[in-house]
């Protein structure tokens, strides 16, 4: 099993910038696809973006694309979420997920371990 730990959330003015990780302890990191999720208030948990074992694939959201960037150090056993260029409809708790298929989904249900949440909210 994966226990995950979000950290790096906080308040930000618009067009800033956050860096989010997520420490992973348990079995070996590099034997996990990892994704980062979000959800704000009243809305369903959505996909920001994914990455395969050793990094060689990633995906991000179309939302993000351009702003936001997911990357991983197995050595240190961390998944990341830089986050630039920051919009208030990022607000959200932030989550970082564990799949043991190394294949990005983009789905909730794929997910076998999740984090508790790291709570990022952008100001106008």
């Amino acid at each position: 099993q994966a226990q995950l730990v979000e950290s790096g959330g906080g308040l930000v003015q618009a067009g800033g910038s956050l860096s989010l990780s997520c420490a992973a302890s348990g079995r070996t990191f590099s034997s996990y696809a990892m994704g980062w999720f979000r959800q704000a208030p009243g809305k369903q948990r959505e996909f920001v973006a994914g990455i395969l074992r050793f990094g060689l694939g990633t995906l991000h959201e179309d939302s993000v694309k351009g702003r936001f960037t997911i990357s991983r150090d197995n050595a240190k056993n961390t998944v990341y979420l830089q986050m630039n260029g920051l919009k208030v409809e990022d607000t959200a708790v932030y989550y970082c997920a564990a799949r043991e298929i190394n294949i990005i989904s983009t789905l909730v249900s794929d997910y076998d371990y999740w984090g508790q949440g790291t709570q990022v909210s952008v100001s106008s």
